[in-house]
């Protein structure tokens, strides 16, 4: 392993550790004694996605990774959420157990992630993939996003006030007064 400070090309392993889906270890160079940590992570076999012009690709974790940060950029998300979106995303890509992939099924399961996630950064990624032409297609789609909501989402980073048990008990049921719904 190259040596991040002075570029000698060997270092010896001070620790390792599970890191989830790899191992992480902590290195000293023989030559200046900077300590520095690696992370290593198996290569799964190729994979391949297969563009809407019909050309192929190889799979890049860092351009899906790059596309998701764009779209959630400036936004007030958990730090981590991201990459973890990422990771499950790339999974579920690999346990297909293909060869090729078509790039709708990416797009596809990164949007109803980020629908789940942050309604902003699903709008701009939307906006990206889906290709929009005019503001009317744009307002279709956030039309179709708030009558599909059941609830009101509560900001990113915003903690309850109550428990959800709690909120159930203290909620009202229900009551028709005048002939309409409260």
């Amino acid at each position: 392993m190259r040596c991040p400070y002075c570029s000698y090309l060997d270092s010896r392993v001070i620790d390792s550790r599970d890191a989830g889906d790899g191992i992480r270890r902590r290195r000293q160079c023989l030559s200046c004694g900077a300590r520095f940590t690696t992370y290593e992570r198996p290569q799964p076999a190729s994979l391949f996605i297969i563009k809407k012009d019909k050309r192929r690709e190889g799979f890049d974790r860092d351009k899906l990774l790059t596309g998701i940060r764009k779209a959630c950029e400036k936004r007030p998300l958990p730090a981590g959420a991201v990459e973890k979106l990422v990771d499950d995303i790339e999974a579920e890509l690999y346990q297909m157990n293909r060869a090729e992939i078509p790039s709708a099924i990416i797009g596809d399961r990164v949007m109803a992630r980020l629908k789940r996630l942050d309604y902003i950064a699903y709008i701009r990624f939307a906006s990206v993939y889906r290709e929009f032409t005019d503001i009317t297609a744009l307002k279709q789609e956030i039309d179709n996003l708030v009558d599909g909501q059941t609830e009101r989402p509560r900001p990113a980073g915003q903690l309850p006030l109550l428990p959800d048990e709690q909120v159930e008990m203290v909620t009202p049921a229900k009551t028709q007064r005048g002939g309409r719904n409260e």
